[in-house]
């Protein structure tokens, strides 16, 4: 399958992507890792840009609806820095069989790492419609819900549920989009 139809060619646009650890590996079933993740979205939103519509954390995944100047390179620097402290972290508390299935999971042409943590590539769809923002917001706050981890998709909280219910949650969100008015950033800045 060519991979050109996971580009992103529009920055002007949020897209709908997806992160996932190799090997499926739950690692945001640890609170530190999912900390660090946080941090690292969090240092984008300041920093880089990085307008976050939605999100969740699964177990072994990550799905969110992103916007930044350049998109491509705030999910590279998400990715790196998140791998990095992961695998720092593991080496510290001497977790070998942790550190082995990262090496395993290492691509054959990766010759500048010992260890690879997430999957190739985040599958990056243009939102090109009210309709379809609504579609991926429903698919990601679900996610949990479906999963059988919790009744309502507010009770999870590793997504941005809480804020399209007028909560405060654990990012900023942007929910402008749907009043048009100006942005409206919910969580913590």
């Amino acid at each position: 399958m060519s991979r050109s139809r996971y580009k992103i060619y529009n920055s002007e646009y949020p897209h709908f992507v997806t992160c996932t650890f190799v090997r499926w590996l739950p690692l945001f079933s640890r609170r530190e890792i999912a900390d660090l993740a946080l941090t690292s979205l969090r240092w984008l939103h300041d920093t880089a840009h990085l307008q976050i519509y939605g999100w969740v954390f699964m177990e072994n995944h990550l799905h969110a609806i992103l916007r930044s100047p350049n998109l491509s390179h705030s999910l590279w620097q998400f990715k790196a820095f998140t791998a990095r402290e992961i695998v720092d972290s593991f080496q510290k508390s001497n977790n070998e069989p942790l550190l082995r299935k990262l090496e395993q999971a290492k691509l054959p042409g990766k010759h500048d790492q010992h260890f690879q943590v997430w999957q190739e590539g985040s599958h990056p769809e243009q939102i090109v419609s009210r309709e379809m923002m609504i579609q991926k917001l429903e698919y990601l706050h679900f996610n949990p819900v479906r999963r059988g981890f919790v009744d309502r998709g507010e009770q999870w909280r590793y997504s941005s549920m809480r804020d399209y219910c007028g909560e405060s949650g654990l990012l900023p969100v942007c929910t402008a989009w749907m009043t048009h008015g100006e942005p409206e950033t919910h969580g913590r800045a």
